[in-house]
């Protein structure tokens, strides 16, 4: 940016390529870390998967296109294209922590256009995961296009453009606006649990659907006929009155899509240009006169948690406080016991005639408790996401990094008893228990798999660390190994576990999976211990690591 001269800015293009030379250079430059190195390549192998999943869906899109051009059913393209509009606009919210997490604020320290502010915003919009799939998807339906109907390849691409052009306004609109109404924490928590309860509840809708189904279905059919009016409806109308030589509908399909992208586009570029004008969504506190502090009584003197040292003690206090603090971590707690009752639900034999010969509790409830520990034990594998700058205070008090991972261990072990508790009673209420052998294993693997999953989980968080902020949504996930390490460890966790609790079926002993847990428990616990000590030196290797993510 040295190169702008006070007079005369440079042009639109040339901005937007300054700030796109910026951004390669943050992201080159991030690039000799070494935790960053790693990041970029636990995304990349993230990214493979995606991929996967991408060209699947692709080929499925590309083969109904054409099923539906070849048989004469151009009027159901529609359903694609609102299929991609739920898809572009839902998709975003749910992986919001894997977006692009650039903030356009940033962008405003510099001279910079309204126009290439707007530009590069939208750019920033292509670029979300989803949309690149989005745009795919719709290249296959250009592709089906071409091989079924050429003729009508034109009105594919002019349709899937302004279709585009829609979805990512509307998206950058509702990011823009989300910011601004969730700018106070508070709103922001109970936001985010709303969201959360809401995607937890449509788990509930299949077996409503099969209870009230008939009831729904009228209603169901007098609300189709208005489909018309949407995006969707409106870009497959067009294909299909192309086809169909309906020159008149083409013309004003097209039209009212247009109108669509020129509306949305107008209200976006308003709140834009307010953002450009300064303004301030922050939640500083209002000036208040200062109140006295009340001294309360010494700790000391009525704690439960007497029994364990005052620096663990502290440390674990200070992580419940957490707990309580941000609304969205506290009633994340009820959605494992939540989902654990919808599935008790689903696959018992009261209510599930057809599966009540083939899930046992047997399988049941272990499956269950193996759910519990991979909900449960994620962030452990990122347990100073919430210290922030607090972090420097563990190296400059007289306290142990063994100390700290123990009392972060000890709570995660205390959600995990009081959320195993719960579920065990839903599932023993909706159903029954599984065999006494089948139990025992069962809580004897979980013993297991927690804790030896915090040896690793510890390491993972001194090596991998990431910062989040209470209440943020954008940007709050663990680094690209930190998943990795995860998923790995969780994957390989259970094939253990399953192998050996299959095993009492194939040596005749229904109590040896039992048996085989409970020594690996033991030995589980012995290399935790011996670990921990370990971690206090290590903590002071990856003190840079740990300061420089999470001071930031």
């Amino acid at each position: 940016m040295a190169d702008l001269e006070a007079g005369s800015g440079p042009r639109l293009l040339e901005q937007i390529r300054i700030v796109s030379w910026l951004r390669w250079r943050v992201l080159r430059n991030n690039l000799r870390k070494k935790s960053r190195r790693w990041d970029m390549i636990g995304f990349a192998i993230s990214g493979i998967v995606g991929s996967v999943f991408v060209a699947g869906v692709s080929v499925a899109i590309f083969l109904g296109t054409r099923a539906l051009l070849a048989n004469h059913l151009e009027r159901y393209l529609g359903l694609l294209f609102l299929a991609l509009l739920l898809w572009w606009q839902v998709f975003p919210v749910m992986i919001a922590g894997f977006s692009p997490q650039f903030e356009f604020r940033s962008l405003l320290r510099f001279p910079l256009k309204l126009s290439a502010f707007y530009l590069i915003a939208l750019a920033y919009g292509l670029a979300d995961s989803a949309a690149i799939a989005a745009v795919i998807w719709m290249l296959a339906m250009v592709a089906a296009t071409l091989f079924s109907q050429p003729s009508a390849a034109p009105a594919m691409l002019l349709a899937c453009l302004l279709f585009i052009g829609f979805n990512v306004t509307v998206e950058r609109l509702i990011g823009a606006w989300l910011e601004k109404l969730l700018a106070k924490r508070r709103a922001r928590e109970i936001f985010f649990a709303i969201f959360i309860f809401s995607m937890v509840s449509l788990q509930f809708l299949n077996p409503l659907l099969q209870k009230y189904g008939d009831r729904v279905k009228p209603i169901v059919q007098r609300v189709l006929p208005y489909l018309w009016l949407l995006p969707s409806s409106l870009a497959g109308d067009a294909v299909s009155g192309f086809i169909t030589h309906h020159w008149a509908s083409v013309f004003f399909k097209l039209a009212a899509l247009s109108i669509y992208v020129f509306f949305f586009s107008a209200l976006l570029w308003r709140r834009y240009r307010k953002l450009f004008a300064g303004e301030e969504l922050g939640e500083s506190a209002a000036p208040a006169l200062a109140s006295r502090r009340v001294v309360s009584a010494d700790p000391d003197e009525k704690d439960s948690l007497a029994f364990l040292p005052s620096q663990v003690r502290a440390v674990f206090l200070k992580e419940v406080n957490y707990l309580r603090r941000s609304s969205f971590l506290f009633f994340s707690l009820f959605i494992p016991p939540i989902m654990v009752f919808y599935f008790s639900y689903l696959f018992s034999t009261i209510h599930l005639s057809s599966l009540k010969h083939s899930v046992s509790s047997d399988i049941f409830f272990p499956g269950m408790m193996a759910y519990l520990v991979l909900m449960l034990m994620a962030p452990s594998y990122n347990s100073f996401a919430y210290e922030s700058r607090g972090i420097q205070s563990y190296y400059t008090s007289p306290v142990r990094f063994r100390d700290v991972l123990l009392a972060k261990n000890l709570v995660t072990c205390v959600i995990m008893l009081f959320e195993v508790s719960v579920c065990a009673f839903l599932i023993g209420w909706r159903s029954h228990f599984p065999a006494t052998p089948v139990l025992v294993a069962t809580i004897a693997a979980v013993v297991f798999s927690v804790v030896g999953q915090l040896t690793i989980a510890n390491w993972s968080s001194l090596s991998f660390p990431r910062k989040i902020e209470f209440g943020k949504m954008g940007g709050q996930r663990n680094s690209g190994m930190s998943v990795l390490i995860l998923f790995g460890v969780q994957i390989t966790f259970g094939v253990i576990s399953g192998l050996i609790l299959f095993s009492g079926r194939w040596t005749g002993n229904p109590w040896f999976p039992a048996e085989v847990f409970a020594v690996l428990a033991v030995v589980a616990l012995g290399g935790y211990f011996a670990a921990l000590n370990n971690f206090t030196s290590f903590a002071e290797k990856k003190k840079d690591t740990l300061i420089d993510a999470l001071c930031r």
